[in-house]
């Protein structure tokens, strides 16, 4: 395989090259931008009430993992980020090249592993019960469990699956801390890119929202929305994320490195700006969004937005407010069409901002509300924005290439 050198000049422009959605819209880009054209709503009722979910689409996880026996040792939200993963590099023109793979940056955003529902229950019930001997908890777990379970919950180990099986095997990088850690894995890759320390990356992030120990915790901080599905910026009376089953990555290079390799760009991830507002008094999350905002190179009064706005409240509110201190800007909320996906929601975010340019248009509002608007001209500038249920906001621009 030629080795592809790329000269350094001063700081680089960075371009997005690949992109990987599997979604409750389904997998691969066409679909996904087919359901928000369509403006296709996939939720759950039902199976989880009365709490609301958007469940994962199904694909044939052995077209990006081969092998049954590594799926199998995966948990189903890694099973959704290598297969997200694997559709990114494929998208990028980089799958199997183990030239560029052996020096590719990853940074992935990642949340913790899913517990053993039935070893739990067993536990808990015959706690309940009283009488358990000493060392009770330390044998049950110790025999129930089965052995990788473990080292499955490590957040880790997605990355370290996205480098088996893709062949992934430069630098490597996790971050915790649920939609922060997406928007440190974007601006320190994006970093690293234009300060020349590397010349290629993989991020992103992944989750199964379809987990009733996920919709437990969250229930304990009354974060889920409950009883009936309502577009995000609609559940005012009835505050709530909808928590979402999706994975999405990006490939993203130096546009040296890009063109050296014959690559075609989505479109110029520019900047990501992160910030941590105390959230003690009421108005700090809008005044960190608009802190943010006034650092972005934006060029006049047309760029969309795309957030990852989650329902919860107070921060869907405030948002809200910064939004309309901006009045007419075409925002669209991806936690309508996608649930919240917590790690994954930043990257869903960029994701769609590179699409959008791509293909010269804007997807279509999906708001009962009348907040968002349409946009009849070709985007040229997408804020993407990612404010954290709990803390931390953060925010990219997306531009198209001249």
């Amino acid at each position: 395989m030629t080795e592809i050198k790329v000269a350094r000049r001063g700081p680089a422009e960075v371009w997005i090259t690949g992109i990987g959605l599997a979604t409750s819209l389904g997998e691969g880009l066409d679909a996904n931008w087919q359901g928000l054209q369509d403006r296709r709503v996939n939720v759950d009722e039902t199976n989880f009430a009365p709490y609301i979910v958007h469940p994962f689409a199904p694909v044939n996880f052995d077209t990006q993992i081969p092998k049954k026996g590594d799926q199998r040792q995966m948990e189903a939200w890694q099973r959704i980020g290598t297969y997200a993963a694997g559709l990114a590099l494929d998208s990028a023109g980089v799958k199997g090249n183990k030239e560029i793979l052996s020096r590719m940056d990853m940074i992935v955003a990642a949340g913790g592993g899913e517990r053993d529902l039935a070893v739990d229950e067993a536990i808990l019930t015959a706690q309940a019960k009283g009488n358990v001997p000493p060392g009770f908890l330390n044998e049950r777990l110790m025999n129930d469990l089965r052995p990788t379970l473990f080292l499955a919950q490590l957040s880790n180990l997605l990355a370290g699956n996205i480098a088996i099986v893709h062949g992934v095997t430069g630098t490597s990088r996790t971050f915790m801390g649920e939609e922060t850690a997406a928007v440190d894995a974007a601006r320190i890759a994006l970093a690293r890119i234009v300060d020349g320390e590397s010349d290629i990356a993989l991020i992103g992030g992944a989750q199964n929202g379809e987990r009733k120990d996920l919709l437990v915790l969250y229930e304990f901080g009354d974060f889920n929305l409950k009883n009936k599905f309502a577009p995000l910026w609609a559940r005012s009376e009835h505050p709530g994320f909808a928590l979402g089953s999706a994975g999405a990555f990006l490939v993203i290079e130096s546009k040296a490195h890009a063109e050296a390799r014959g690559a075609k760009p989505f479109a110029r991830l520019t900047q990501v700006l992160g910030d941590h507002a105390p959230r003690k008094q009421p108005g700090q999350i809008t005044r960190s969004l608009e802190a943010l905002w006034n650092k972005l190179k934006l060029t006049g009064d047309t760029a969309a937005v795309i957030t990852g706005a989650t329902g919860a409240e107070p921060a869907t509110a405030e948002e809200h407010a910064f939004l309309a201190s901006h009045p007419g800007r075409a925002i669209r909320a991806t936690g309508t069409m996608f649930g919240h996906t917590m790690e994954a929601q930043f990257p869903i975010g960029l994701a769609l901002a590179a699409l959008s340019i791509s293909r010269g248009e804007l997807f279509p509002a999906n708001d009962s509300s009348g907040f968002e608007i349409e946009m009849s001209a070709p985007p040229s500038q997408i804020v993407v924005i990612g404010t954290g249920h709990w803390r931390g906001e953060g925010m990219a621009l997306v531009e198209a290439i001249s």
